[in-house]
């Protein structure tokens, strides 16, 4: 199973973006438009891998972050939401957002959202409502320092470590909002004290 790829950025457009990596293998990843956004300056990419294996294709959908990765994942459990959705519903609605629309039941505003009928819209509330709950903080809250490189890294390795993602989140922004130029392991070492 694929869990991440890491490389060059070959080719990009709102939709996809080939990743070439050191082996000179390049993969095609389908992506959401905040992810172009966030992709579209940069030469390097390392992107979280969703493998979406149908009978006829073998697909893979590329995110910056584990909270949009997760929600992606979510949307894919609900019935009638498939693949394609899920990435239109995330390229319109940010995943820090969309959290607080299911937890608040706005039909409306998942119904603005080209393809997706009232109908769609309740089922994805009343099917991931109490999932959203039961985690607030990776889906309903982006945390602020989570766009520098040095916080994602010291948020995964405090996951791997065995540390609750939300109760991590919380630690590191904080420690980053004292002091942004906080080197991965002094993080670590410091949420570890913390948690």
């Amino acid at each position: 199973m694929i869990e991440t790829i890491t490389g060059t950025i070959a080719t990009i457009n709102p939709a996809a973006v080939v990743v070439e990596t050191a082996s000179g293998i390049g993969f095609q990843l389908n992506i959401t438009l905040p992810t172009f956004s966030a992709l579209e300056n940069r030469h390097d990419a390392r992107l979280l891998v969703h493998e979406h294996i149908r009978e006829d294709a073998w697909v893979l959908y590329g995110f910056l972050t584990e909270d949009e990765r997760e929600m992606f994942r979510l949307l894919l459990g609900v019935s009638g939401v498939g693949a394609a959705s899920a990435r239109l519903i995330l390229s319109a609605i940010a995943a820090s957002e969309l959290g607080a629309v299911i937890a608040s039941g706005d039909v409306k505003r998942l119904k603005s959202v080209k393809g997706i009928g009232a109908k769609t819209a309740e089922r994805i509330i009343v099917d991931l409502k109490d999932k959203i709950k039961a985690v607030p903080s990776a889906l309903l809250e982006q945390p602020r320092g989570a766009s520098s490189p040095a916080f994602d890294e010291a948020l995964e390795a405090l996951v791997i470590l065995g540390f609750p993602r939300p109760a991590s989140q919380k630690i590191l922004t904080k420690i980053f909002e004292e002091a942004p130029d906080t080197s991965v392991e002094k993080a670590i070492k410091r949420a570890m004290t913390m948690l």
